[in-house]
């Protein structure tokens, strides 16, 4: 049998992984600062982390949410106190789309309505209503297509003002990245997330903070919408929430009623993910990770800032992106085959930054020096 051929895939085995270090077969180091897509928010293979799996492991991994599972409870707990949403309600999930899935049809249920108001460039998974609400054809079945969704320019306030002036009553949700990871690391305007709070509030829509790839801590502030000062009614979380286990949830205003039945899933909450994402907030709460996070971020920024040959850094926190000009498209390449760096993407050319978010100050020294000679020799090349 085949493995289903989608994905570019680069030659290199991962064999073991510890901190912000991966080693491939050939026990070659590589600098890990893109984490997996978001998702090593405290480190590989974090030893409180494996500690509390294998102890959970030895418990109990598995059963289904017909019985009580105290650790969700303790988990809900614990997320309150460190994102500070200390009056919302949790349901777990076990992934982004699916934690994006969940919420549209949570928004749909709460206010009867279809319409949904989504952005140019955004990316939401690749689920059926969470792939409906991507901006992006080509991951777009036929059979997840609907008339449903409404696209407007991102951060633009008057098309936001004239969709809801003209078809406010109708729409259900609006569902926004504080950051857009996918769509080049571009933030969303405070004012404007400020706006989709009023707009909701005055037409009676639910506003949904996708933060799976943008949240828990990443940008400073434990989810990135947090900068607007307004609350979202539904958060979306995946990503770092796990530290690699996969889990994802929503948090859910308490305006917004749960019913027997309307939501449900076999895997979402069990003990195993619990104990992952428990143990992921306990780190991110002893070791300060979150101040962690945004004082890399600035430091890493203001150096970006002095190398001749990139542009437009952009960014917060651990979430930061830059655009290598044409001539050093080959840049990304260059820093993982010739310097063992893990970096990620955004077309056209953008070079994402996602670390862990214990990156120390050593290794954003060890990768700023590391790109500057990856540059260096690209335009060497490029004069040859």
């Amino acid at each position: 049998m085949k493995l289903f051929d989608v994905y570019p895939i680069n030659d290199i085995t991962i064999e073991r992984a510890a901190g912000s270090y991966v080693w491939d077969n050939n026990g070659v180091q590589y600098l890990d600062m893109y984490g997996g897509h978001a998702v090593i928010s405290i480190g590989h293979t974090h030893p409180h982390w494996v500690r509390r799996i294998e102890e959970q492991l030895n418990k109990i991994a598995f059963y289904s949410n017909s019985v009580r599972i105290p650790i969700q409870q303790q988990l809900a707990e614990k997320l309150a106190q460190v994102s500070g949403k200390t009056d919302y309600q949790l349901f777990l999930v076990n992934s982004g789309a699916e934690a994006n899935e969940n919420a549209l049809k949570l928004a749909s249920f709460h206010n009867g309505r279809k319409k949904i108001v989504a952005f140019s460039k955004a990316f939401h998974g690749r689920t059926s209503l969470a792939v409906a609400v991507t901006d992006n054809p080509k991951i777009v079945a036929p059979v997840n297509e609907t008339d449903n969704v409404i696209f407007l320019p991102f951060n633009d306030a008057a098309a936001l003002k004239a969709c809801f002036q003209q078809q406010g009553e109708d729409i259900a949700a609006v569902i926004i990245e504080g950051i857009q990871g996918v769509g080049g690391i571009v933030e969303a305007d405070a004012s404007f997330l400020t706006l989709i709070r009023e707009l909701c509030d005055t037409h009676g829509a639910v506003y949904i903070a996708d933060s799976v790839q943008c949240g828990y801590g990443r940008t400073g502030q434990f989810f990135a919408h947090d900068i607007a000062g307004v609350n979202a009614d539904i958060y979306t979380m995946a990503k770092g929430m796990g530290n690699g286990f996969p889990i994802g949830g929503i948090l859910i205003a308490p305006h917004i009623l749960p019913k027997h039945g309307m939501l449900g899933t076999t895997f979402g909450g069990n003990h195993l993910a619990c104990a992952a994402a428990l143990a992921v907030l306990e780190v991110i709460e002893k070791e300060n990770l979150i101040s962690m996070a945004k004082q890399r971020g600035m430091y890493i920024k203001s150096q970006l800032q002095k190398i001749a040959g990139i542009e437009n850094i952009r960014g917060r926190g651990l979430m930061i992106g830059f655009d290598p000009p044409e001539s050093l498209k080959e840049l990304r390449k260059v820093l993982l085959n010739d310097f063992n760096v893990f970096t990620g993407e955004a077309k056209p050319n953008v070079v994402r930054l996602l670390p862990s978010l214990a990156l120390s100050r050593k290794q954003a020294d060890e990768f700023l020096e590391a790109l500057q000679e990856a540059i260096a020799a690209v335009q060497e090349k490029e004069e040859e």
